[in-house]
């Protein structure tokens, strides 16, 4: 970057306000303002390029200039990459991607935990009064929930069972009880492994009164957050959970990716739907109706599983690292936009 340009991005900091830019805010106030500063493009050709109103392009570099934001050099907070997350956000056709600087001393640790912390600025963003929050289970979700210190008014529901039911109390249970103490709304958790011996068995829990009450409330999600797995040991807990023989099985289908007990391939198919019946978990198509579906997932040995899932047009938004997004910024021909929420498989 040339070092005479400046137009400044600032807003989150150490300090929490009311008034502060949420990171999806700062990173789409950077992208419009170098298009329309630096790059001379009207406000007719970002609107369009974004997705948006002209209206709503003449806001935010409103904004921008009233919170004393541009300057002529383009800078966000260090740890998010403004230009990663803008790339990134084009080339899968993403409404939001937020891309965080990798630890330096966790190169090839999944999903580092300031990833859940930039999730939690995030959703502080995007939940609105009266909306209904789905979490799934995993690691970084568990995270998010922890950093959460501002959500308005909303119902918040477990999208999946627990990876150890005797771990529920850390886990995911916990997250949604996190989540909705601090929005101040219902919570509704899933006291259930996520994947039992059979499909009747699974059948037979889905029927309680508990589990069937957040149930209900899958198809009245609005915002979902979710993690993404990779199809090898410590990375994925669904690979984990299952047999050698399973294991075997699922990887001769071709299975790269795993979220929220969904299996995906290369090109985000979804393969070995079978194992969706042993599951408690939020069904696939369900997923591709809630308006806004975050993924949380970083780190290198993620890249292909991130990519997959993308592919599959069930994530609109993505957080991650720098180690991952160099990655996917190279991972074969760029894939349809998933703002179209197509379905690979076709159905």
């Amino acid at each position: 970057m040339n070092s005479s340009e400046e137009i400044a991005v600032s807003g989150m900091s150490a300090g929490r306000s009311a008034m502060r830019m949420g990171p999806a805010e700062l990173v789409q106030a950077a992208a419009m303002a170098r298009r329309f500063y630096l790059e001379g493009k009207s406000k007719i050709q970002i609107a369009e390029e974004f997705g948006v109103s002209r209206f709503k392009v003449a806001r935010v570099l409103e904004t921008a200039l009233e919170r004393d934001l541009v300057r002529i050099e383009i800078r966000v907070p260090a740890e998010l990459d403004a230009e990663r997350s803008d790339a990134l956000r084009a080339r899968y056709g993403l409404r939001h991607a937020v891309v965080v600087e990798s630890p330096a001393e966790a190169e090839e640790t999944p999903d580092p935990e300031n990833l859940g912390e930039v999730a939690a600025d995030l959703l502080g963003e995007l939940v609105n009064e009266g909306d209904v929050l789905g979490l799934a289970w995993g690691r970084s979700t568990i995270h998010m929930a922890a950093a959460l210190d501002r959500l308005p008014p909303c119902t918040v529901v477990q999208l999946t069972g627990v990876y150890d039911a005797g771990t529920a109390e850390r886990g995911s249970v916990e997250a949604v009880r996190r989540a909705a103490q601090v929005a101040g709304g219902d919570a509704h958790p899933i006291y259930a492994p996520m994947l039992l011996p059979d499909a009747a068995t699974a059948a037979a829990l889905r029927n309680q009164t508990g589990i069937a009450r957040a149930f209900e409330h899958f198809d009245k999600v609005t915002v979902a957050c979710v993690s993404i797995g990779s199809w090898e040991p410590g990375i994925s807990t669904v690979h984990d959970m299952l047999s050698d023989e399973e294991r075997a099985h699922y990887a001769s289908l071709g299975v790269a990716a795993e979220m929220s007990a969904h299996l995906f391939d290369a090109e985000g198919r979804r393969v070995g739907r079978d194992l969706g019946e042993r599951c408690i978990t939020v069904k696939a198509d369900q997923l591709r109706r809630i308006p806004e579906v975050v993924a949380i997932a970083g780190g290198q040995r993620k890249g292909p599983a991130i990519d997959a899932v993308l592919r599959s047009g069930l994530v609109t938004s993505l957080v991650t690292d720098t180690s991952a997004a160099d990655y996917l910024m190279t991972a074969g021909p760029a894939p349809k936009p998933a703002l179209n929420r197509a379905d690979p498989d076709g159905v």
